[in-house]
């Protein structure tokens, strides 16, 4: 919380996206009374590490400064990796809740099958060839959380050929089974698709909820 008493949420997107498309989330977040902080960075010219400690960790202490004041995270996919490697390391005192949407924390089998091909990096660039199911990977070499965390994935898919690449259910990009994180406080699986999750009203309603309680149910009583 700020010294003013607002709080203050980053919102950071997924892979070949842009702040753009959390737009939703962010006007939503601002009219329940949270100081929004949007942060953009170039997810396909780096690996993880990179985009983590001189792109995101640069834009998230501009826009909330480097005082000790807990700090709010919802991500997309790949963003919640980032925030995972941040609280690893940069930000590990000042984590306060976090909801992730669709994130690949125990890797997407479609990395496994193309993450070689040469039109697979040449869209998704290093970082995406970081999120296979390996144990190597980078999801899979970080730590379980220090924080509280939301985890909300799909489990519809618009993307048939990348959904025959994953086991179980899945939203076209990662299975349900690895968006899981052990550790996690709450976890919660809608009808919709990965490229969509943050636009969707529930997940919206939802995250607003973990933020604010803890829970993506409504507290009895509240």
């Amino acid at each position: 919380m700020d010294s003013d008493g607002q709080r203050t949420v980053v919102l950071l997107h997924g892979l070949i996206r842009s702040k753009g498309s959390m737009k939703r989330m962010e006007r939503a977040l601002e009219k329940e009374g949270y100081r929004v902080c949007n942060i953009g960075y170039p997810s396909t010219r780096y690996d993880i590490q990179e985009l983590a400690s001189d792109h995101v960790y640069p834009a998230v202490i501009a826009c909330v400064g480097d005082g000790e004041s807990k700090i709010d995270f919802v991500t997309h996919s790949l963003g919640g990796i980032l925030v995972r490697q941040l609280a690893d390391e940069l930000l590990s005192e000042r984590m306060g809740r976090v909801v992730m949407l669709s994130p690949p924390n125990g890797g997407s089998e479609v990395v496994d099958r193309i993450g070689d091909w040469w039109l697979f990096k040449a869209l998704n660039g290093p970082a995406g060839t970081e999120l296979g199911t390996e144990s190597t990977s980078v999801p899979n070499q970080l730590g379980p959380p220090s924080f509280e965390v939301g985890i909300i994935t799909g489990k519809r898919t618009i993307n048939l050929i990348n959904s025959i690449m994953i086991e179980g259910q899945d939203d076209g990009k990662v299975s349900v089974e690895n968006a899981r994180l052990e550790g996690m406080s709450d976890f919660l699986v809608l009808p919709v698709s990965h490229p969509f999750i943050m636009k969707n009203r529930r997940a919206i309603e939802a995250t607003h909820r973990f933020l604010d309680t803890g829970h993506f149910a409504p507290v009895a009583g509240a």
